[in-house]
Parts: structure tokens; sequence; C-alpha cells
């Protein structure tokens, strides 16, 4: 992988030198050699495309997939005859080849599920030197003062991730201390599924240069930090996983004194984007390709929230993602981001399907987005993590974990006026607003998800 790592890594940082119409003609290009691989080589895409142009480098004129209809083709989808989907599910069964090559050549990584279907994604190494290279790209904007923090802490990067499972942040840092020992060595994961301050114990010896994790579990070791438990200094923090508001990021900044950024990537496409200090998060476009639509998959225009975005990984030649619906609502930034990166900027609003739903007085149906309610709670006092589950259409059941000194019952009656309070600003009324017994939970991947709908409770 290493002259295919640092050839690409080179024309990453000269497509962003060159500007934004040299960043255009490799997508293109990049976009028409992929096209025509799936073609010749994916028994579903020669079906698929048999009615297109020979030549394809406009986006718009591929139909839409998504992990449903692919999964269900799984063996027509991908490009390697050699990949079964049989194969693949024996192997993400043994947990002692997490990381480890599937047939001598892939990554093998699985998603959780939580969108209601679990996926199993092959990765070539093409696909995982870019994900290396850009990231290596998008690792600007330390100061002196945080380069000396990186050095004094010999580079060393804690992931804080769910452990167990071929899941895309455990699986990859596996690999890599497989396939590139001396990056490797300085990347380690630390589990999530251990009593707290056991976890702020290990990070506290480990004392890490950069953290990596779920937001959530990420804000949680932001108040250790403020309480005095955790003492760490990373000057880099990158919270990924989650739907991240300004008061989440800002309180993670604050704890840290670290270069926070928020990450929007998926399995998929693990190198999609890069967060900046302005809160965006700016596509890869050289390498990959992400469309804001509404719910007929028409373009939306910028500045205007999106039904969901169809997301083009250009490099990823064994299993193919061309058009696929990542169910997240985004917004696309009508002018230059102030950070002066020249690749187009998105913020996410949330997943689509997270949407809440209720019903109105008159009849009809109103939707919330789930960033109303994020950025409404993150900054209600005493909640340590809040989840809502839509149980009924017309039943909110509120799972709260209070922050430690807190009154759970004054911090209840908080949360309940400013969930009402929102849902009146939205003619919505006659809704039960239920106290849980139990407290948030995560999904098996370690991915925590403020929202559940109706449709997934």
């Amino acid at each position: 992988m290493g002259d295919s790592y640092r050839e690409i890594a080179r024309d990453a940082r000269r497509a962003v030198r060159e500007g934004p119409e040299a960043i255009a003609q490799r997508q293109r290009a990049r976009l028409a050699e992929i096209v025509t691989y799936a073609r010749a080589r994916s028994p579903y895409y020669r079906e698929l495309y048999r009615d297109l142009p020979d030549n394809v480098d406009d986006p718009a004129l591929l139909p839409v997939t998504d992990k449903k209809l692919l999964m269900s083709r799984f063996d027509d989808w991908v490009t390697d005859r050699e990949v079964t989907e049989e194969r693949v599910q024996a192997f993400v069964a043994d947990p002692d080849l997490v990381g480890h090559r599937f047939l001598g050549r892939y990554m093998v990584a699985t998603t959780s599920g939580t969108s209601g279907l679990r996926g199993l994604f092959i990765l070539d190494e093409r696909a995982m030197a870019v994900h290396s290279a850009i990231g290596s790209r998008a690792g600007g904007g330390l100061g002196a003062g945080d380069v000396i923090r990186v050095l004094t802490h010999a580079g060393r990067t804690a992931i804080v991730t769910a452990p167990g499972g071929h899941f895309s942040t455990v699986a990859s840092a596996a690999w890599f201390r497989r396939e590139r020992p001396l990056t490797g060595r300085i990347l380690r994961v630390f589990s999530i599924n251990q009593p707290l301050p056991d976890l702020v114990a290990e990070l506290n010896r480990y004392k890490p240069a950069s953290l990596t994790g779920f937001l959530s579990m990420l804000t949680l070791l932001a108040r250790e930090q403020e309480a005095g438990r955790l003492h760490i200094h990373p000057a880099m923090v990158i919270a990924g996983g989650e739907t991240a508001t300004p008061e989440s990021l800002e309180l993670i900044t604050t704890a840290f004194g670290a270069n926070v950024r928020a990450a929007y990537a998926a399995t998929e496409c693990g190198f999609l984007s890069f967060g900046c200090a302005h809160g965006w998060y700016h596509v890869n476009s050289d390498w990959a390709v992400a469309e804001p639509v509404d719910a007929d998959h028409r373009p939306v225009p910028p500045g205007e929230p999106s039904h969901t975005v169809l997301v083009s990984n250009l490099a990823n030649r064994v299993q193919p993602i061309l058009r696929y619906d990542l169910g997240d609502s985004v917004v696309l930034r009508p002018d230059p981001c102030p950070c002066g990166s020249l690749l187009p900027a998105i913020r996410v609003q949330g997943r689509a399907a997270d949407l809440l739903t209720f019903p109105t007085g008159g009849g009809e149906d109103v939707g919330i987005s789930p960033m109303l309610f994020g950025t409404l709670l993150d900054r209600a006092p005493g909640v340590e993590r809040f989840q809502l589950v839509q149980t009924a259409p017309a039943t909110l059941r509120v799972r709260l974990q209070p922050a430690n000194g807190a009154d759970a019952d004054r911090v209840w009656q908080t949360v309940r006026a400013e969930i009402t309070h929102l849902l009146t600003e939205h003619k919505v009324t006659d809704i039960t607003l239920e106290r849980a017994e139990e407290a948030p939970q995560q999904s098996p991947g370690g991915k925590f998800r403020r929202i559940i709908p109706l449709a997934r409770a």
C-alpha cells in the first residue's frame, strides 16, 4: 500500500492547491472510471446500467441505490467473483479475524443495523489508501502549541468505541496496526463497554495526543475532564457517528482546550468529509460525491435542507457504492466557508429516518428535525444524556441520565417543559411525555441514537 498511499496523498494535496475546477475534473474522471469498472465486473450494475450511455461522468444520470437493495443482491453486487455473502458472513462470525485480510486482499467492516438492516462492506486496498491519504490532508489546523502537545504525547491516538465485532472504527484500527506497524502502534482502542471510572483511569494512563469517538461518549468524557477526574490534554479531538450540535462541540472544546472536529462519514464511504473549525463538513469531492436531494431524488438548492443525501464512493472498486441513499438530511453551504477550504461544505441536520412525526389537532402530521431536540436539550441544565423514543404516534418516552449531583426530578421537570414548549411552537398538542425508568441505551456498535422514531422504537 506504500507507493499507492504516497501517490494518492500527493495528488490529494495537489488537487486542493489547483482549485475547484481541478477537483471537479478528478471527480468526473473517477466517476466515469468506476462506473465503467462496475458495469464490466458486477452483474448487478451491468443490469442496472444497461440503458445508460457508454461514458457517464454525471452522477445525476445514475439510478439510486440503497443498503436494502444492494444487500439483497450481494453476490451480484460485488465485482470479485470470489467474494460471496456466505464467505463474508463466515469471516465476520470470527472475532479473531477483525482487521485481518479477507481472501488475502480486502478489509471487511459491518454496520450494527441501527437503521434496521445490518450491512456487510468490503474495502479494497485503494479504498484504504485513499482513506488514509485524505485523512492526512484533513489533519491541518494544528498550531505550534498543538504540534508540541502531539510530540509530547508521542502522537498516541485513543479511539473510544465498542470493541468486538467487525465495526468500522475497530476493524480500521486493527487493519492499520497490521498493515502499517509504524503508524498502527500509536493507535489504541478503548472500550466503552466498561464502567466510566475504569475508562477514565485507562485514558489517564495512556495520555493520548488525539482522541476519537462517538460524540455522546466524548461529551461524557468532557464532563469528566471538567470534574477533574479525567486529566488528559489531547491536541485534537474528533467526534463522529452522531449529529453534532454547536453546544456539544463547544463543551468538548472548552473541557479539553483542544482543536475539535466533527467527522461526517459512513462505513460505505469512510473518507466522505472532514470537519472544519466553523462547524461545517467539507466533502472530499475529488474522491466522493455527495448530492443533497429531495424525496424524489431531485437536487435541493444550496442553503435548503435536503430530504436525504446520495453518496458515491469513487475509490472502492470491489463493492461499488454509487448514488447510494445514505438517509441523512444535509444543507449545502451556499457561500465560501470562512475556513478557506475550496471543498464543498455541508451541515448535517440528522437522519431523515430520525424525523419525529406527530399528529396535530387539524388532522395533519408535523415533522420535527432531530437537530431541534438536540440543540434544545444540549443546553438544558443537569442533562448528561437523553434519548427520545416515540412509542406511539402521540407518545414520547424520555430517557434521561442526569449529570452528577443534579436533582433528577428537577431535571425531568426542565426537560418536560422544554419539549412541551418546542412541540407547542410546532402546533403539536395532546402529546404524552413519559418519564422512563431506564437509562438511555446504546446500539451494539457503540453508536448512540438520541432520537428513535416510531418505526424503530
